[in-house]
């Protein structure tokens, strides 16, 4: 063992251990590997969530700069975003501060680490706000790689950080990521690196050692299979697939007709505007209260109306209006959840009526929510649906897709739609969510705890958190 290994193994983590006491024997030779002078300029290594990637990444940097960094030189670490950097600049404080010795060898700052005597840093960055045009860097270390966006910028990022490479002898780079889409950056260069000579690489297969089979049994169900494959088994897969099985879309339908409103049910009406091409969707729902776990529906799809449009001649608001106020007062005074993009003018005449709108705009998070929302209920087969053709056709061809920040969302191919899955989306998790907020007064804990993978809409948004050791990133 080189003694720049030595020093990293007695970096000291946050529960008091050393670094080289957690390590598992493929960490180790890879940190040892990438401290030895004479190994490849690059290094590229994909591990499963939970394997501390960011944590050794940053130990080894920590390292590097005391052994290796020549005086004045820079590094950058490069995280995928402020918060995952952040939590990357935490780690290197977080080993200065515990480990004797470093605390008066390495100064601290708001966004560097410098060596006191040479004057050599390491600055962190996020990746979507770096630029690596005209750094002449000592080390590149770029963490949670396959959660970049398929964005221009970060191809151009990545371009600046490789040909700024040769511009210092000695330099180096080291690429660190939990597996991600095959269309992404960050597959193609691993590929690249699997047959070049300049690269070293190590992929640990998963699930991690250090996530307890309870833990995984939970994530498995709060994830779709291609985030969990990608996630936890470290398996570069597609996050494009069904929302819902063909079996358990079958197992859902519970009512022949559309069901007539109950004297004090709780209904949520889902809104989804589309004027030409698309259709417009107005889905009446409720959930059935004060179930627990017993395998019955929680959400009820109680009614889907379509309204279709063409180029000749658009769907009319004034129409959309009628109906959907008459929906909303036919069962029991609705709330109604909508999009208002389209449906500005059409929200503020409803509420004119007297309904209760509640706007929800489309962004990434809200989408993902929905998204997330629609496969856990299906997948659980917890949504009864009325045996209504073109519904069932449409939810059969609906598409989870990855979008460009790394979340999901609902998509369909051409010619196709998906307005009805829209409508119930916005509704289900308006339900669900005002479902939580009633629950502990009314069902008390036990309901909460038995369904709670229903109330994570966030699971879906995958962009890396790291919360200790070795809980991430």
């Amino acid at each position: 063992m080189s003694a720049a290994y030595d020093l990293l193994a007695g970096l000291v983590l946050e529960d008091g251990r050393t670094l080289g006491a957690a390590l598992s024997p493929t960490q180790a030779a890879d940190a040892e590997a990438f401290l030895d002078p004479s190994s490849p300029p690059s290094h590229y290594w994909t591990a499963p969530r939970g394997d501390g990637k960011t944590t050794i990444a940053a130990g080894v940097t920590t390292v590097d700069l005391l052994e290796h960094a020549p005086a004045g030189s820079r590094s950058y670490f490069v995280a995928v975003d402020r918060d995952q950097a952040a939590l990357a600049l935490d780690s290197l404080r977080g080993f200065v501060e515990r480990t004797p010795g470093l605390s008066g060898a390495l100064t601290v700052e708001a966004r560097r680490v410098i060596v006191r005597a040479t004057g050599a840093s390491v600055e962190v960055l996020a990746s979507d706000g770096a630029s690596a045009f005209g750094l002449r860097p000592w080390r590149f270390v770029v963490d949670e790689f396959a959660a970049w966006p398929r964005s221009p910028n970060h191809e151009m990022l990545w371009s600046a950080i490789t040909s700024s490479m040769h511009k210092v002898p000695g330099s180096k780079l080291l690429a660190v990521t939990t597996a991600g889409s095959p269309a992404s950056l960050a597959f193609r260069v691993l590929q690249h690196a699997r047959t070049s000579a300049e690269w070293r690489t190590s992929e640990t297969p998963g699930p991690s050692a250090r996530i307890s089979p309870e833990k995984l049994a939970e994530q498995q169900k709060l994830l779709t299979p291609a985030q969990f494959a990608r996630l936890h088994l470290n398996q570069w897969s597609s996050a494009d697939e069904a929302l819902v099985r063909a079996e358990d879309l079958a197992a859902c339908v519970a009512h022949d007709d559309a069901l007539e409103p109950a004297r004090g049910a709780r209904y949520v009406v889902g809104l989804d505007v589309g004027l030409t091409r698309d259709r417009t969707a107005v889905a009446v729902l409720h959930t059935l209260h004060g179930r627990d776990n017993d395998g019955e529906p929680r959400v009820v799809v109680d009614r889907v109306v379509r309204v279709q449009g063409t180029r000749a001649r658009s769907v009319r608001l004034d129409d959309v209006e009628a109906l959907v106020a008459d929906v909303a007062r036919r069962y029991n005074g609705a709330r109604v959840i909508a999009d208002p993009w389209q449906a500005v003018g059409l929200c503020q005449r409803l509420r004119a009526r007297g309904l209760r709108i509640e706007e929800q705009p489309f962004t990434t998070s809200s989408n993902a929510r929905m998204a997330a929302t629609l496969f856990r209920l299906f997948r659980d087969r917890a949504i009864a649906l009325p045996n209504d053709r073109a519904l069932l056709d449409e939810l059969a061809r609906v598409q989870l897709v990855e979008t460009s920040t790394g979340t999901v969302r609902l998509n369909h191919a051409a010619g196709e739609h998906d307005d009805q899955a829209v409508a119930i989306g916005l509704a289900a998790t308006q339900l669900l969510t005002q479902q939580k907020a009633a629950s502990v007064a009314d069902w008390g804990p036990g309901f909460i705890a038995a369904n709670d993978s229903l109330w994570k809409p966030n699971e879906f948004d995958m962009a890396p958190r790291a919360t200790g050791w070795w809980s991430g990133p």
